[in-house]
């Protein structure tokens, strides 16, 4: 993935995403190798329950993915690990970015078109 490949609107979800030092820090540390949540979330010193939070946001973006396995006792695992991505923010980017982006109102959001009928 790389900021060529994004809408304005999903550049905007992936920056949004990549606001939270907690994701950073998960993705710093998928950048070095895969992991499965209970160890990452020892690594990182959070609950899993919050990594389980920030996991889904990332991988709604597409910036890591996860396979299921099996260990070998039998147990299922979810592996994470990071799509690789570059980000080369630049004024022209944000720019072309910028003419993608959908409508909004005055309060950012979307705007919906209305429906007929």
């Amino acid at each position: 993935m790389g900021i060529g490949d994004l809408t304005g609107d999903d550049l905007v979800k992936v920056l949004a995403v990549l606001a939270n030092p907690h994701r950073i820090r998960v993705i710093g540390v998928l950048s070095k190798q895969r992991n499965y949540v209970s160890q990452l979330a020892r690594d990182l010193g959070i609950s899993r329950a919050l990594l389980q939070v920030h996991l889904r946001k990332l991988e709604a973006v597409g910036l890591v993915t996860a396979t299921l396995e099996l260990s070998e006792d039998g147990k299922a695992m979810k592996y994470y690990e990071v799509v690789p991505f570059a980000l080369n923010l630049t004024p022209e980017a944000c720019a072309a970015a910028a003419e993608t982006l959908a409508p909004r109102d005055g309060d950012g959001d979307a705007r919906k078109e209305p429906r007929d009928g």
